[in-house]
């Protein structure tokens, strides 16, 4: 298949992508991270917030070049889609660890641990997915990355309903099973906003090539 250049004099955005990118997979490793060493729980909730707020910056700048460039590198509903999935992705992140702490949970269950994993590996596809768009774009293999994207996001959805199934069969508390089912949800539709980048990116692959 052919390959295509979009517009490199057009860098900021890329720049901004891959920054967004970038730090979508630092979040999930500081999620994974407070799973797996359950202790300081605060002062890691807030690192996560801190890394909420960059990303809030970033989609923010992309805005502002949005606005401020007259012939873009791809469709314009594409940057901003791409930009606010990718927001998405992190704002997902904060709330799964945010409630955590809010709901006082003394010990992670090891569904969240693996939901935790599913999003440390699917936040490093769409970096690598990502990182195709400020090369001429081979569609085969930016297809390539969105495939395991969804592949990751199916693993995800796996993980999801067997933590449902298995919550409402082993407690009978319903304070607990309010709180675990909203975590769950939470870090679920991250894998969903990561299959939303990647919907966006196939898109920009098969247009340009």
């Amino acid at each position: 298949m052919p390959n295509f250049s979009l517009l490199p004099h057009e860098g900021k955005f890329f720049k901004l992508f891959e920054e967004s990118a970038q730090n979508a997979v630092e979040v999930g490793q500081k999620l994974k991270d407070l799973l797996q060493n359950w202790d300081h729980v605060e002062d890691k909730v807030a690192g996560i917030a801190d890394l909420e707020h960059k990303g809030d910056n970033i989609t923010h700048q992309i805005a502002t070049e949005l606005h401020r460039t007259f012939v873009t590198p791809f469709d314009r509903e594409d940057i901003t889609l791409l930009s606010q999935s990718l927001d998405d992705v992190v704002d997902f992140i904060h709330s799964a660890a945010d409630f955590m702490l809010l709901y006082r949970v003394e010990q992670p269950s090891q569904r969240a641990k693996e939901l935790a994993d599913v999003i440390v590996e699917i936040t490093l596809e769409v970096q690598k997915a990502i990182a195709q768009l400020k090369k001429h774009i081979d569609q085969r293999q930016m297809l390539k990355h969105c495939v395991e994207i969804n592949r990751m996001e199916n693993v995800g959805d796996r993980i999801y309903r067997a933590a449902l199934a298995e919550l409402f069969a082993n407690s009978t508390d319903v304070v607990y099973i309010i709180k675990w089912r909203e975590i769950y949800e939470h870090m679920e539709t991250v894998t969903d906003r990561c299959e939303d980048v990647a919907n966006v990116l196939e898109g920009v692959a098969l247009k340009y090539s």
